[in-house]
């Protein structure tokens, strides 16, 4: 893990950029409500070496975050805003996150 350093913002809003390019209809829709600008918040477990993980989006207690240690996307709770509360090292798309919450937050 020595070579490893985290995703610069610029890197992420390459990815952030792509993926608006590529929804439409009730998923862009829903993007545009729960998008934030991207900001570290802190998560205890293994977010202490990249000074925390970027969290891009917020939807009631739920957030979407880059793991940049497993390169990729995850949708976690949290309890204290700034604090991630939840760890998980999928390796999803944005897409794939925006998706998965929609459906929750719909019921399907």
């Amino acid at each position: 893990m020595s070579d490893w350093k985290p995703i610069t913002l610029s890197e992420l809003w390459d990815q952030i950029y792509k993926t608006e390019t590529d929804l439409n209809g009730n998923l862009w829709n829903f993007w545009q409500l729960i998008k934030i600008d991207p900001v570290k918040w802190e998560e205890k477990t293994h977010g202490k070496e990249g000074d925390g993980f970027w969290v891009i989006a917020i939807c009631g207690t739920k957030i979407i975050w880059y793991n940049d240690i497993e390169e990729g996307f995850n949708i976690s709770n949290y309890k204290i805003y700034g604090h991630i509360a939840e760890y998980w090292c999928n390796q999803d798309e944005i897409s794939c996150c925006i998706t998965r919450l929609f459906k929750v937050i719909i019921g399907h």
